[in-house]
């Protein structure tokens, strides 16, 4: 199954487009100014402690402050707030931390003002960015993502992915890992990294470090509110976290980002720089690869599933709803459990697509066609779970339950992806209202007269509605005929199904439109 990368350069920022096999599997907008990112690692100060929440809030330069929970300080926190300080005072601390001391960790069960106390400055990561009216959520356990490794400062721990299931695999992994790391620097193992020689995983691992070097030398003058350390843009995070063998197309418009693309891969992959393509072409790129039209087909209310059937998918402050319909299914089965148990299959497989599509996440509850089997019912269930294991959102699926529904969580650290599809009608300007239709003849012929008579134009052209244009010229005895004998002068008429059917326009010879008042 191939996948390809298209990115489409914009005014603000860009447009990616995830593809597998041609269909549409993600879509995301990257803005230029977007200041929040997951990941990125900023200086705070904190505003308020909530005791009864166990919480603080931080500013870190959001219009709301950024919510940081006990929990999320991480055991390590004490280590974090030390270093902090001694960088801050200009300290001699080596960005290695090989000569830091590490602190004991904090009580699980702690409160929150036995560690914070206001107007304190601390160094924080967003875990989550900004979501409706809510602020960005924070945390204070550290760790900046590499192709195969994920780097946490301040511990000593080795983790490793759990799908790696070869033991012998895993052991030797610890064991390079543990042969190159720094000391006070612990390790998350990521699942590309299977089969990798220590090589590729010291080549990521020095990235990592410079990255926290870079860090550690702009803390040393940064002010509350500062980025210390900013997460990659989407492009490349897509690309860290997804780039692998069947990963043989990425399409760029714009030079810029073209070559910032090919430098990343040959950095990461070199074998693969040779995907990246610069797009040249006349027809703008998203039109081309057809993901304009696929857009606007998978971000409406609802949405066609293969084979006759359709999801209404609905938004509720507190969870998102899909309905699976039959439709107009056509099925040859001789049975109504077999061909519900077909039409959901098709639908939770366009269901998981449209998860990762439309980025949702919280509470997702979906209507499934009733099925009475038990067997059909935990069949949907596995297969379910199946198309969601190429989600790289962490999800829970619970099985059907006796009315039919599915509940999922699925992680949600960006706002949705929301696409209005629903264009204003040309015809009313989203009035819902119109002129009377029979009195459409009559207003063009009020302007014809103006336009011929009075200002004396020659050779227009009236651009009407294609019904218009048929009552206009059809007949032995047609309309135009009689504006010819009644004005002298031939009315050239275009069809322009654009237009409303009551709408009009008239065009002169230099092809400017003619005002009307």
């Amino acid at each position: 199954m191939a996948n390809e990368l298209v990115i489409n350069a914009t005014k603000n920022g860009h447009r990616i487009a995830l593809l597998k096999d041609g269909a549409l599997l993600e879509y995301h907008i990257d803005e230029r100014d977007d200041k929040f990112k997951v990941g990125d690692i900023c200086l705070g100060t904190i505003k308020k402690l909530v005791p009864g929440l166990n919480a603080a809030f931080v500013d870190i330069g959001y219009e709301k402050d950024a919510f940081l929970h006990y929990i999320d300080l991480g055991q390590q926190f004490n280590s974090l707030n030390k270093f902090t300080k001694l960088v801050k005072n200009r300290r001699n601390v080596r960005y290695d931390l090989s000569n830091f001391n590490i602190e004991p960790d904090i009580d699980k069960l702690g409160k929150i003002s036995q560690v914070l106390s206001k107007n304190q400055h601390i160094l924080v990561q967003i875990v989550k960015e900004p979501i409706s009216s809510k602020g960005p959520r924070l945390a204070c356990e550290l760790s900046m993502a590499g192709r195969y490794i994920i780097l946490l400062p301040f511990t000593n721990a080795i983790s490793i992915s759990k799908k790696i299931a070869s033991s012998e695999e895993r052991k030797r992994l610890v064991r390079l890992i543990s042969s190159i790391k720094p000391k006070n620097f612990g390790v998350i193992i990521r699942t590309v990294a299977e089969g990798k020689e220590v090589a590729e995983l010291d080549k990521d691992f020095k990235y990592l470090l410079k990255k926290w070097e870079g860090g550690v030398k702009k803390l040393k003058t940064a002010i509350p509110r500062d980025k210390v350390i900013g997460e990659v843009n989407r492009t490349t995070s897509i690309l860290r976290d997804m780039l692998n063998e069947s990963f043989d197309n990425i399409v760029v418009d714009d030079k810029k980002i073209y070559e910032e693309t090919k430098r990343y891969i040959k950095n990461v992959a070199p074998q693969k720089e040779k995907i990246v393509k610069l797009y040249q072409g006349k027809i703008k790129l998203f039109e081309q690869f057809g993901i304009e039209r696929q857009i606007r087909a998978l971000f409406g209310q609802t949405v066609n599933v293969e084979g006759g059937g359709y999801l209404v998918v609905e938004h509720t402050e507190a969870m998102h709803v899909i309905d699976v319909n039959s439709g107009h299914t056509c099925t040859v089965e001789e049975d109504q459990e077999t061909t519900a148990l077909n039409v959901n299959l098709t639908a939770a497989k366009e269901i998981t697509r449209q998860l990762r599509l439309r980025d949702l996440g919280g509470i997702i509850v979906v209507d499934f066609i009733d099925m009475r089997r038990l067997e059909n019912r935990r069949h949907l269930y596995q297969k379910m779970k199946e198309y969601m294991k190429e989600d790289r959102s962490k999800a829970t699926i619970l099985p059907l339950s006796r009315f039919g529904l599915m509940q999922i969580t699925r992680q949600r650290v960006r706002p949705e992806m929301s696409v209005t599809t629903k264009e204003l009608c040309p015809t009313c300007r989203g009035t819902g209202k119109i002129d009377a239709s029979i009195l459409a003849s009559d207003r063009i012929e009020k302007n014809l007269e103006f336009i011929l008579r009075h200002q004396n134009e020659r050779n227009i052209t009236l651009f009407v509605h294609p019904y218009l244009y048929a009552y206009f010229t059809k007949g032995l005895f047609s309309r135009r005929l009689k504006w010819l004998l009644k004005y002298k002068k031939w009315m050239k008429l275009e069809e322009d199904s654009s237009l409303g059917i009551t709408d009009f326009r008239f065009v002169n010879k230099r092809g400017e439109e003619i005002e009307l008042n």
